[in-house]
């Protein structure tokens, strides 16, 4: 894959775009409120069964958009996909990983990302990391925000923090969401006009009969973060219950698979749990 490289002075915006909730708001607001151009980024893992959703999902916003905005035409670039088994993660990285899982854990999405970044020259991919995300309770102290050369300020971590584990997973990253939550995303997609598009984003990362099933992480989240509504009734009853009887498990359970395996698996991290951003 050959991505092309946006460099500080270019009003340009490198996107991470999974069609969910959180990266749609994004682009639409660099589309249509900020009016620059936008190069999306999709990591796919064939694996999971939400990828040809996700995919589909882009593609009928993308055409809704040229179709309502025309102007995006020449905005919105072909979204640029990379394969997850194409990307080779440095030792530095998947050190840094495991460094920060001692103190919080965070999904395996975190290796594979920067690691793509670096092997394409990428230095500010936004990501759409939000309040009650656990990235950003982890970045909270160590986040400055600046503005960008699109107009708009935003968010990344401080570079006087190099070279810390923070700045070796995230410093080429932008946090443009930062200091909003699902809930205030969604108050200003509606006050913006944008809420037929945002009901159109997927979230699920294994969809029953093509619905969302309520237990799987991105689920959970949503749940858990004020768009409980998203997820259908009977799901949602199912997630009551995953959520008090199983999910407080599964921590323990992964410590110790840890433990047992020596946490081998942090050279080289599964595939990435991009929860629907």
């Amino acid at each position: 894959m050959q991505a092309s490289r946006v460099s500080a002075d270019d009003v340009g915006v490198n996107l991470l775009w999974t069609g969910g909730w959180d990266s749609t708001f994004r682009l639409l607001q660099l589309l249509l409120l900020h009016r620059v151009p936008v190069v999306p980024y999709y990591i796919e893992d064939p694996t999971r069964p939400s990828t040809d959703i996700e995919l589909a999902t882009m593609a009928r916003i993308a055409e809704r958009l040229r179709d309502d905005h025309p102007h995006t035409r020449d905005l919105l670039a072909p979204i640029r996909k990379a394969a997850v088994p194409d990307i080779a993660v440095d030792a530095d990285i998947a050190d840094a990983l495991r460094e920060i899982r001692r103190r919080s854990f965070i999904g395996s999405q975190y290796a594979w990302l920067p690691a793509f970044c670096r092997q394409h020259g990428l230095r500010d991919m936004e990501l759409g990391v939000h309040v009650d995300d656990k990235v950003q309770a982890l970045l909270r102290t160590r986040a400055v925000e600046f503005d960008h050369a699109g107009g708009f300020r935003s968010v990344r971590v401080d570079p006087a923090r190099a070279p810390s584990v923070e700045f070796t997973l995230f410093g080429c990253f932008s946090f443009p969401l930062f200091w909003v939550d699902k809930v205030e995303v969604g108050r200003q997609a509606q006050a913006a006009g944008w809420s037929e598009i945002m009901e159109m984003t997927w979230f699920c990362h294994t969809p029953v009969r093509g619905r969302p099933c309520g237990v799987c992480a991105p689920c959970v989240y949503t749940i858990e973060e004020g768009l409980a509504r998203r997820v259908p009734g009977s799901r949602r009853v199912l997630s009551f219950f995953y959520r008090r009887l199983a999910l407080p498990l599964k921590s323990p359970l992964r410590r110790l698979r840890a433990v047992l395996r020596g946490d081998r698996a942090d050279r080289r991290p599964p595939a990435p749990d991009l929860r629907g951003t």
